[in-house]
């Protein structure tokens, strides 16, 4: 394939931009990434004109893929036509608010933000006003957001900031636990719970290879932050509406939280956040109550339209049968492939979700250390490149999700699984 159109623009986007690009993870690849030029279905067409089957998906958002349908688009253009913004409420905020509320276990009131960090900041802070608590625990290889209250790495006992710039005072009042691991969070809550304002979870582990929960282990975290008087926060910023369809992950699971935090499908492929919960909680954010939140472009109008189009066409056109029976095959043929080929490697993902780990016993992962011992630097300097030379474009790195859009077709899984055949 030839690049010579994305090499010109990265060497353009170093002098103008931090490492060429404005999130890391797009960076991943080297010595350069491909440059998009286009979506099409659930395909790329990068700078050079080269096309690949997308898994990608803009890390989730894409639950109907590139080709919006016209009930979407046209939302979009309309409330577009009729002005950017305005610094004021519109009934389209409304909507999509009933709409969230109607479907999702946890949620009664919800608070639109504008990504999935600012979701967890605003959860995280609405914990602590509610229960007058300051620390909150963690999972370790979770990821919350680009924030500084999660950005912290190590054990309960010696927390850490994992990013320059985060004061070890910040870190002092998160505490790190590993997934599934049901004695580590009960010593915790044994020495810290009269202080643990929060559990925060993500219901899957999506931004580290893909790590399930455990049997009874999100029932297990329900009844130890009752016990304690902690809120019960769940993370379904990459599986809201689109693990357990429109009911999520907590319907999937059937725990509910006290707290949910949202972003991508949300939002309809545009920039979002909420978080959502009892109203009794959600009372205490300003200007209901004393802990502040507050934002520009909270619950922009075009936004809330294709968050809430997009919620309606799933909802309409059994587009979760369609891309989490395609998931199911994807899956199945990759399980296929990885016992035929290479035995020590794991296939994980649920609904619309899929990721093969390079695990080296063939032992799905139980928490974030078990991919972080996989051969992580072999997927992404040599693999994801192969994979991408067969037309097919995955995640940046071995723990990012991959997911299934209501445009990709079953010639898409075929062409896929056959370079994956070709490539492991």
């Amino acid at each position: 394939m030839n690049h010579d159109e994305s090499r010109a623009m990265y060497d353009r986007a170093l002098s103008v931009m931090p490492g060429g690009v404005n999130s890391a993870v797009r960076a991943a690849i080297e010595p350069y990434p491909f440059f998009v030029r286009k979506g099409d279905g659930g395909h790329v067409i990068d700078a050079d004109g080269n096309r690949y089957v997308d898994w990608v998906m803009g890390l989730g958002p894409l639950l109907l893929g590139h080709d919006l349908p016209e009930q979407v688009r046209s939302a979009i253009q309309r409330t577009a036509s009729e002005g950017p913004m305005y610094g004021a409420p519109t009934e389209v905020e409304v909507d999509l608010a009933e709409f969230v509320a109607r479907h999702v276990p946890s949620v009664e009131q919800v608070r639109f933000v504008n990504s999935g960090t600012e979701a967890t900041v605003s959860a995280i802070r609405l914990a602590r006003g509610y229960t007058g608590r300051n620390k909150i625990v963690v999972m370790q290889g979770g990821y919350h957001g680009a924030q500084e209250s999660t950005l912290v790495e190590g054990d309960a006992e010696n927390p850490r900031p994992s990013s320059a710039g985060i004061p070890q005072s910040f870190a002092e009042h998160t505490l790190p636990v590993p997934f599934n691991d049901r004695e580590a969070m009960t010593e915790v809550f044994a020495e810290h719970g009269e202080d643990v304002a929060a559990v925060l979870t993500e219901p899957i582990l999506g931004n580290y290879g893909i790590v399930h929960p455990e049997e009874g282990y999100h029932e297990f975290l329900r009844e130890i932050t009752d016990e304690h008087g902690a809120l019960l926060v769940f993370d379904e910023v990459i599986t809201g509406f689109r693990v357990g369809g429109l009911g999520c992950a907590q319907g999937h699971f059937g725990v509910t939280p006290d707290l949910t935090t949202f972003g991508k499908v949300v939002g309809g492929g545009f920039p979002v956040g909420a978080v959502g919960g009892s109203a009794e909680i959600m009372e205490n954010l300003a200007p209901a109550g004393d802990v502040f939140q507050a934002g520009t472009f909270s619950g922009h109008p075009v936004t809330m339209a294709a968050g809430l189009e997009t919620l309606r066409y799933a909802a309409e056109h059994d587009v979760y049968d369609h891309v989490d029976r395609l998931g199911e095959r994807l899956r199945e043929g990759l399980e296929e492939i990885v016992a035929d080929q290479a035995p020590e490697y794991t296939v994980v993902g649920a609904a619309s979700t899929f990721k093969v780990i390079f695990t080296r016993d063939g032992t799905p992962p139980k928490n974030a250390a078990d991919v972080k011992k996989a051969e992580t630097d072999r997927w992404r300097r040599i693999f994801w490149e192969q994979m991408k030379d067969e037309g097919v474009f995955l995640s940046q790195n071995q723990f990012e999700a991959q997911f299934v859009s209501a445009a990709h077709t079953g010639e898409d899984v075929d062409r896929t699984l056959e370079a994956y055949e070709a490539t492991l």
